[in-house]
């Protein structure tokens, strides 16, 4: 006959306080509070708090078996199991996009000149002489 494992209680702690706090052996509270843990194994603390990274810290348990007259011991460390929490970075802002708009459409060309007569009307050289022949 296996003699069951001592209870030993475990001060849970956070900053800042109000977190809530779960044991992988199944115990909840609201820090800070006490829990009694009945294991042998080493298990976690999880931590959580609106607008803070959770947080799962580990604790180490000892057991020194006892005998068929004395019940064994148990010791957790770290007690008290403190968690300090991190806020949540804030979101990064949305950055909105720019919205291309179309650039207005040149002004329209000038009429194409007629043929080269009027070009050469307006050029400032007087017209070249036929060669005689």
């Amino acid at each position: 006959m296996k003699p069951t494992p001592p209870t030993v209680a475990v001060q849970l702690d956070s900053t800042p306080q109000g977190a809530d706090a779960q044991t992988s052996t199944g115990q909840s509270c609201k820090t800070p509070c006490t829990v009694s843990v009945t294991t042998t194994e080493n298990f976690t603390v999880s931590f959580t708090l609106p607008k803070y990274e959770p947080l799962t810290v580990p604790a180490h348990v000892t057991y020194e078996g006892g005998s068929i007259i004395t019940q064994g011991t148990v010791t957790v460390d770290p007690n008290p199991i403190v968690g300090e929490l991190k806020p949540m970075a804030p979101p990064k802002p949305v950055r909105k996009r720019r919205v291309r708009r179309p650039h207005p459409k040149a002004a329209a060309a000038p009429a194409a000149a007629p043929a080269a007569a009027p070009a050469a009307a307006a050029s400032p050289f007087p017209p070249s002489a036929a060669p005689a022949r």
